[in-house]
């Protein structure tokens, strides 16, 4: 388990829920004063969020304004009291915002997997504004350990509030996410650094207007301490990422549809007896597996003895097969069946080797 971090002291990061939108990218003055304004009088949205320096995938596309934009987002703050964020990819955009005094840093997928870049941007931040609230996003793969690694590396350059934002994976198959969410991985993160805030951001897991609603329930649901929202006044026309960008009157709507969850939900009584039943249900599910790898394992010695392969891909796929269709019937996905007993396949494996 690796070392503990903290837990944050800024009150920033201290709201249960924490709301944080604007726009994906600060296009102009007008544009990042509108929206400010727009959260603040409609929206229940504690800190206001822009891109200054955008990292494309590829060259050609609207790359920021870069630090001139700085001044905008310090003038929203003046004129709104709302706190400011923005992105930070290398030591020299941690000068400027420190330079401008920016309340708030979050750090980027593809900065996040890159641990020189972590090392470089955590010493810098460590150095200049280590008082100032990070929240650094996962990986654009899922690599939880990578993840944890670039939080680490802010911890031990002394950064003293630093949280987390799942914002997906990146995924090679057709999927209906721009990323795929992954729930298991930031659910892990969660349960090795308890004290770690967790925020989820929809905008970047659906990649589409009409996914935020649902992804920022399930977050909500799910137990997560926050959302990360881009808004923009005229979404259609944003330089960057307009399909994942609502309007802030169409956020205020969202975020009073939501129902978020009480924190105190440990002494409910009926809460304890269905975790009882898990409890048992979870032993009786380790003694079943135990004794399934008992019977591989007679199997390995079986098939030593008649000189047969350990690997029969035929069995295994007609195995796979019977019991999605059993699972499918018990209502459970084939999805989840699949990876389940592909564990289940490579522990017996190992047992008859």
């Amino acid at each position: 388990m690796p070392q503990q971090v903290s837990s944050p002291t800024s009150p920033l990061l201290t709201p249960r829920p924490l709301l944080i939108a604007g726009p994906c990218s600060a296009e102009s003055e007008r544009q990042v004063l509108t929206t400010a304004e727009n959260l603040r009088r409609n929206t229940r949205v504690q800190i206001f969020r822009a891109g200054v320096w955008k990292p494309r995938t590829k060259p050609g596309g609207f790359e920021g304004i870069g630090a001139p934009a700085l001044k905008w987002l310090v003038k929203a703050r003046q004129l709104t009291g709302m706190p400011i964020a923005t992105e930070v990819a290398v030591p020299r955009h941690v000068e400027a915002t420190s330079d401008c005094g920016i309340d708030l840093l979050w750090i980027g997928a593809r900065t996040s997997a890159d641990p020189f870049a972590m090392q470089e941007l955590a010493e810098t931040i460590g150095r200049l504004c280590p008082d100032t609230p990070v929240l650094v996003k996962n990986p654009v793969v899922a690599d939880i350990e990578l993840w944890i690694g670039a939080i680490e590396r802010l911890r031990d350059a002394g950064v003293k509030n630093i949280g987390a934002i799942h914002r997906g994976f990146r995924s090679l198959g057709h999927e209906i996410y721009r990323n795929h969410p992954r729930w298991s991985v930031p659910l892990e993160l969660h349960r090795r650094m308890p004290q770690l805030p967790l925020i989820s951001d929809p905008s970047h897991i659906g990649g589409r207007r009409d996914l935020i609603a649902p992804l920022a329930q399930k977050a909500m649901d799910m137990g997560f301490d926050g959302l990360i929202i881009e808004t923009h006044p005229e979404p259609d026309v944003a330089l960057s990422d307009k399909d994942q960008q609502i309007t802030p009157h169409e956020l205020s709507q969202l975020l009073d549809s939501l129902q978020f969850r009480s924190m105190r939900h440990d002494a409910d009584e009926p809460l304890r007896e269905f975790r009882l039943q898990i409890d048992q249900l979870d032993a009786e599910l380790l003694e079943i597996l135990s004794r399934r790898m008992v019977v591989s394992q007679e199997i390995g010695c079986y098939k030593r003895r008649h000189g047969i392969p350990v690997v029969q891909t035929e069995r295994y796929e007609n195995v796979l097969l019977s019991r999605i269709a059993s699972g499918e019937g018990m209502g459970m996905s084939s999805e989840f069946i699949g990876r389940l007993f592909a564990l289940i396949h490579e522990e017996s494996i190992q047992k008859q080797l």
